[in-house]
């Protein structure tokens, strides 16, 4: 069984969630619609995305 935490950030019910498979990949689910089924992504898909989310090219304007 996958174990998924939950974003340090959630409020309010807008939150999202993070496993990883025995494989090694990443799973993301929105915890309000989990029973859709997570995205799932490679480690270097997921390193790149961190990366990003580190340097600040998601940031709101």
């Amino acid at each position: 069984m996958i174990e998924f935490r939950t974003s340090s950030f959630c409020n309010r019910g807008s939150c999202v969630e993070v496993g990883r498979t025995p494989g090694g990949t990443f799973l993301v689910r929105d915890t309000k619609n989990s029973e859709l089924g997570p995205l799932e992504f490679t480690r270097e898909e997921w390193a790149a995305f961190v990366a990003g989310v580190k340097a600040g090219e998601f940031e709101a304007s």
